[in-house]
């Protein structure tokens, strides 16, 4: 048998520098789409084990794709856990060939799982969600602002914060519109949304953005979420558990609708009053609400049965 073959892949705005473990002469094309329709040629040639990349904000998204597309073994990592890597490595310069070259390492050593490419649809669906992200953090920013302008820079704040507004209502009503077009996302919504705490936004979000849910141990999927409690022990020391990592988005979301619940949500009510009156932190109590949420969650898209309080 062939020895296996991992390719790392650095996605930029002008090229896609390529490395692979076992070291081939690397290799860069130009980000278009001639440079991607030669890279997938070139890999499907070399059929490799698995090809990884770095979630870049956007750049990777036509790259992933056209390798998905193609039959492509792809997995689409944290940068945050790539400059770990390199960093245990020993490796600090960083150059777009050496990224590739970390990449091709981090795919040989971790072997981070492929994940299937989503359908149109679903992508249409993430993209919308995180649009509507980006016009909220602009309207926090200009209502930042607001207080310290003055005179026509004062309207003129004014002027954008309303026309933001609207544009979140508005990006409002096209989720509710997106989610509407899927019988299974229709479902998904009502039963997320039977659970006090989860409203339309929430439930877009993890539809979107949490594909997983229902599929995975309630273990697995606080891991993914970042919201699995880790250890810091060495020696005799006991150091504080803390949450890191995961998928960011999903877990501001999910912190949002359990502030929501630790007060309209029977279940999450007790559970956390129950850990304040025990001693625990406020914010050690919310992030174990988040987690009894997500188990919640996670067991009624499961089972496909709306909520009822004596889900664990």
């Amino acid at each position: 048998m062939s020895e296996p073959l991992y390719v790392g892949l650095d996605v930029s705005k002008q090229h896609l520098d390529l490395a692979c473990f076992p070291a081939r002469s690397p290799q860069r094309v130009p980000h278009s789409e001639a440079g991607i329709a030669t890279l997938v040629a070139d890999l499907r040639r070399l059929s490799p084990t698995l090809i990884v990349l770095e979630a870049t904000g956007g750049y990777e998204t036509d790259v992933t794709t056209a390798l998905a597309l193609a039959g492509l073994p792809v997995a689409l990592v944290n940068p945050r856990q790539v400059r770990d890597f390199a960093r245990a490595l020993g490796r600090l310069a960083k150059t777009d060939a050496l990224d590739a070259d970390v990449l091709a390492q981090f795919a040989a050593r971790v072997r981070p799982v492929p994940r299937p490419l989503p359908d149109e649809a679903h992508q249409a669906l993430a993209a919308l969600v995180t649009r509507r992200r980006q016009l909220v953090d602009m309207l926090t920013t200009e209502r930042l602002r607001l207080p310290l302008a003055t005179g026509p820079i004062r309207r003129d704040v004014q002027a954008h914060i309303h026309w933001l507004e609207q544009r979140v209502n508005d990006s409002n009503k096209e989720l509710r519109t997106a989610l509407k077009t899927s019988p299974l996302w229709q479902a998904a919504t009502r039963l997320l949304q039977s659970v006090p705490g989860i409203g339309p936004t929430t439930a877009a979000v993890l539809i979107a953005e949490l594909p997983e849910l229902g599929r995975l141990t309630r273990q697995q999927l606080a891991a993914l979420v970042g919201v699995a409690p880790l250890n810091h022990d060495s020696g005799q020391h006991r150091g504080i558990r803390t949450i890191w990592g995961g998928r960011a988005h999903v877990r501001h979301a999910l912190y949002m609708a359990t502030l929501v619940a630790t007060r309209y949500n029977p279940v999450i009510r007790a559970f956390y009053q129950h850990l304040l009156t025990g001693g625990k932190p406020k914010l050690v109590a919310l992030v174990a609400s988040m987690r009894k949420l997500l188990t919640i969650l996670n067991a009624i898209i499961k089972s496909q049965q709306p909520w009822a309080p004596a889900h664990p």
